[in-house]
C-alpha cells in the first residue's frame, strides 16, 4: 500500500504542474479559434446548453436526481477503491460512446439532444467516485466539489488554473463555504464548458460522421472527467495519510 501511494503521489504531482501551466501559444490559439467556431454555431444549440447546464447546477446544488451508492467500508483499502472507480469510468465512457453515436447518426436534431445526455451521464459518474473515496455527497459542500471539479475538467488552460486553485486546500475552506446555492457562478461555468467542447462535438452535427465522432468525442470526455476526478480527491486524501 505504500507503494501505492508514492505512485499515485508522483501522478498527482505532473497533474498539478499541468493545471499550473500558463497557457501555451497553441492553447491561445484554439481558444481563439473556439471563440470563432462560436459564432457558426446556431443559437438554438447555445441556448440548449446553457440551458441543460444551468438545469444540471441547479439539480447538483439541490441534491436532487443524482444519487449515488452508498459509502463503502472505511477499511476498504485505496488501491481497492481506485480499482473499482477505473471500472466506473470505463463503463461509463462506453454508455457515453453508445449515447454519442446513436446521436451522432441521427442528425441535427439528435446530435443537440446529445448535449444534456451527456452531462447527465458525466454527472451520475461524479456521483459515484465522490462516495468510493469515501465523501459524501449529501452533504452541500461535497456537491459543491463535484461542480467544480466537472469544471476543472473542462475549461481552458487560464480558467483550468483558477479553479485548481480555488479548490486547493479545499478542506482549509470548508468552514468558509456556503451552506447554499446562492453564491455559485454558473453563467461561467456554463460557458467554460460550452467553449470546451464546441469543437469536440461540432462535428457530431455533420452527416456520416457524425455517429463516429460523437461515439469518440464522448469516451473521451468522460474518461477525462474520470482522470480529473480521481486527481482532485487523490490531492485531498493523501493529505490526511
Amino acid at each position: 500500500m505504500p507503494n501505492y501511494q508514492e505512485h499515485i503521489r508522483i501522478e498527482l504531482e505532473f497533474w498539478k504542474r499541468e493545471q499550473l501551466k500558463r497557457p501555451s501559444l497553441l492553447n491561445t490559439m484554439t481558444n481563439k479559434f473556439q471563440k470563432k467556431i462560436n459564432s457558426y454555431i446556431p443559437e438554438k444549440i447555445h441556448q440548449a446548453i446553457t440551458a441543460a447546464i444551468k438545469v444540471m447546477v441547479r439539480t447538483v446544488l439541490l441534491g436532487s436526481e443524482y444519487t449515488a451508492s452508498p459509502l463503502p467500508p472505511k477499511e476498504m483499502s485505496l488501491i481497492h477503491r481506485e480499482a473499482l472507480i477505473k471500472e466506473k469510468i470505463e463503463t461509463y465512457g462506453k454508455t457515453g460512446a453508445a449515447e454519442g453515436g446513436i446521436t451522432g447518426a441521427g442528425g441535427f436534431l439528435m446530435s443537440m439532444a446529445d448535449f444534456p445526455l451527456l452531462i447527465g451521464i458525466k454527472m451520475k459518474l461524479l456521483f459515484e467516485i465522490a462516495p468510493l473515496y469515501g465523501f459524501d455527497v449529501k452533504d452541500f459542500r461535497e456537491r459543491l466539489y463535484i461542480l467544480y471539479i466537472f469544471q476543472l475538467a473542462f475549461s481552458s488552460q487560464q480558467g483550468a488554473t483558477k479553479v485548481f486553485l480555488h479548490i486547493d486546500d479545499w478542506e482549509d475552506k470548508l468552514h468558509i463555504l456556503p451552506d447554499n446555492s446562492d453564491n455559485f457562478d454558473w453563467q461561467t461555468f456554463q460557458q467554460e464548458y460550452r467553449d470546451y467542447i464546441d469543437i469536440a462535438k461540432l462535428a457530431q452535427l455533420l452527416p456520416v460522421v457524425g455517429a463516429a465522432v460523437g461515439a469518440v468525442a464522448n469516451y473521451q470526455l468522460i474518461k477525462k472527467l474520470g482522470k480529473t476526478a480521481m486527481m482532485a480527491y487523490r490531492m485531498r486524501l493523501l493529505k490526511t495519510m
